[in-house]
């Protein structure tokens, strides 16, 4: 593939050993390769985690100049800005460093890129390894899109100068959603903004119990209180797409859950003391009293 896309890439990395290889690699190994490789080493502690990066910037092999940069831990996105601002070509690829990509992802990201002048940003739908063996579809979208859920993986191309004029990463952001509010920052610097999404699964995302990702929803309620102060014009201007996209998330989980305790019923099985409680306390207001009705009066359908 003879297309020479402006773009360099930034892996982010903290004490994830061996992992790194694979992120590398799987750059290494695109269709269309970036012209430049940065680590960007968040103080890693770990022995072998230090010493792979040194194996890797010393490795004469490489299809790609490979350069690390080393920060004392500063979290995610702090390391993510300091690659960043090492970079001089227009597009920007970030990666984790236990993620990594399908050969083509550089390619048909990049292309959705130029035929859009308007995309700020654009990714892929994920294949997720690990602890959950899943394909997830995030749809992308403008800013209305993002205010309910983030729409976007946190591996992904964006224009360079888009990076900058939003003021990059939120680096007081250490405890989760930073993706999130990146593109929320991004979206909100032209009216005409959206975020573009390759319709097949093009990255390849680690999941573990103990992960970033899955603690930070244990904190979500402060992150979103932190998000609608911090991008307040937009929720106040897009207020009824916000409320009924999280509705709409809502009422999803809520009818999903009915139909497995309507089964469970049905089947003769146990209820989970959860379920138990919710059926003789039903919440009022939210559909929860409908879905409770639904479920009690569900029958087994009639023979013949």
């Amino acid at each position: 593939m003879n297309t020479n896309y402006d773009i360099e890439a930034v892996i982010t990395s903290f004490n994830q050993k061996d992992m790194i290889y694979q992120a590398v690699g799987s750059l290494c190994s695109q269709t269309v390769k970036p012209k430049r490789i940065i680590i960007a080493d968040d103080g890693s502690a770990d022995e072998k985690s230090i010493q792979i990066l040194h194996e890797i910037e010393t490795d004469d092999r490489m299809p790609i100049p490979v350069e690390v940069i080393r920060q004392t831990n500063s979290g995610v996105s702090a390391a993510r800005n300091a690659g960043i601002q090492k970079t001089q070509a227009s597009l920007v690829l970030v990666l984790d460093g236990d993620d990594y990509l399908e050969p083509s992802f550089i390619e048909e990201v990049s292309q959705l890129l130029c035929e859009n002048p308007a995309m700020t940003a654009a990714s892929s739908w994920l294949r997720t390894f690990g602890a959950l063996e899943a394909v997830v579809r995030p749809a992308g979208g403008s800013v209305a899109d993002f205010l309910s859920r983030n729409c976007c993986p946190a591996a992904n191309i964006f224009r360079r100068e888009e990076w900058q004029k939003c003021g990059g990463y939120d680096e007081t952001m250490r405890n989760g959603f930073e993706d999130w509010d990146f593109f929320l920052s991004m979206l909100e610097v032209r009216l005409d903004a959206f975020i573009g999404i390759v319709e097949k699964p093009l990255i390849n995302y680690r999941t573990a119990p103990a992960s970033s990702n899955i603690k930070s929803m244990e904190k979500r309620l402060g992150l979103m209180r932190y998000m609608i102060e911090k991008h307040r014009n937009s929720y106040k201007e897009h207020i009824a797409e916000a409320v009924l996209g999280v509705e709409a998330v809502s009422m999803e989980r809520l009818y999903g859950w009915e139909s497995e305790m309507i089964h469970a019923k049905l089947s003769g099985q146990n209820l989970h003391r959860i379920s138990k409680e919710f059926i003789e306390s039903p919440s009022y207001g939210d559909g929860g009293m409908a879905a409770a009705v639904r479920i009690v009066s569900a029958q087994q359908p009639s023979a013949g």
